[in-house]
């Protein structure tokens, strides 16, 4: 057996909590890695063959850490809260040695969670352009550059060009990033259980436009318009992709979404847990009526 532990390494609690599995579990069997502290060490990658469980520990932010190091291989995730929102983990730290006890032991409830597969195309400086491949859980997001000009697109989907928007940007989420930028973009909260893909417009510069769901099979293309040549960055699960390059930015030019050929499986205790979470987060009820 062996456990994959994902702290906040900025929390103290987290770490201490880390280690406290590590002592309980390396009594009994169980083999500990250690993912490592991406401010140290930013490019370095993870091992996960022969992992049988990820265990988080922080906030959301860092259960979106594991689930990018597990990508499409399907390792089990457990989040134990030591964040601020805590809305995809499924304990806080007074229940953290019987969580992840009760992970080993099959007795959470699986959660499988669609992901997305990112395809996108940026433009260096000296015009060369180049491409790169992405995972997200939450989401992919497309803002306005530093010098705050909108932006202006198409989006397609599956070959159909629905729109040309301008405006702040645009997301393409999962349902469980629908929770997320999404939803403070104005997009609807959605089950885990559907699979295709939210899109939401930001700040789009007419009344017209609005949120709408994709099936699972569909493919979501934005293309920059090349007559606005605005800063443009492009964010997969909040973090930047592209080459900053001489400090122009992540321009990037077209990106094409569709759903990832693997789901995150989030462990959590009841089929229940996320109408609990919207209940809790954004309704502040803690329980009952």
């Amino acid at each position: 057996m062996k456990i994959l532990l994902v702290p906040n390494y900025s929390r103290k609690e987290a770490i201490l909590g880390a280690r406290e599995l590590e002592s309980w579990f390396g009594n009994r069997g169980v083999e500990i890695q250690w993912a490592h502290d991406k401010s140290l060490f930013p490019g370095k990658l993870i091992d996960t063959s022969g992992c049988d469980l990820v265990v988080s520990l922080g906030g959301d932010g860092t259960l979106l850490r594991a689930a990018k190091i597990v990508g499409y291989s399907e390792i089990p995730i457990v989040g134990i809260s030591y964040g601020h929102l805590g809305f995809l983990t499924a304990a806080g730290p007074e229940d953290l040695i019987k969580t992840v006890a009760d992970a080993l032991a099959g007795e959470l409830h699986v959660s499988h969670r669609a992901t997305l597969e990112i395809i996108a195309d940026f433009e260096r400086a000296d015009g060369t352009c180049y491409s790169m491949t992405g995972f997200a859980l939450n989401d992919l997001a497309i803002s306005r550059g530093g010098q705050g000009d909108m932006v202006e697109f198409d989006i397609s989907v599956s070959g159909r060009h629905i729109d040309c928007l301008r405006g702040d940007g645009f997301i393409i989420s999962t349902a469980t990033g629908s929770t997320g930028y999404a939803l403070a973009a104005g997009g609807p909260i959605v089950t885990p259980e559907f699979t295709g893909m939210v899109c939401v417009p930001i700040a789009p510069h007419t009344i017209m436009a609005r949120a709408f769901l994709t099936s699972p099979s569909d493919v979501v293309e934005i293309s920059m318009s090349p007559e606005r040549p605005a800063k443009r960055h492009f964010f997969a699960d909040g973090q930047p992709m592209g080459e900053e390059g001489d400090g122009r930015g992540f321009e990037g030019k077209h990106v094409s979404v569709r759903r990832g050929p693997g789901d995150i499986l989030l462990l959590d205790r009841s089929a229940q847990s996320f109408y609990d979470s919207v209940s809790r987060v954004f309704y502040g009820k803690t329980g009952g009526k």
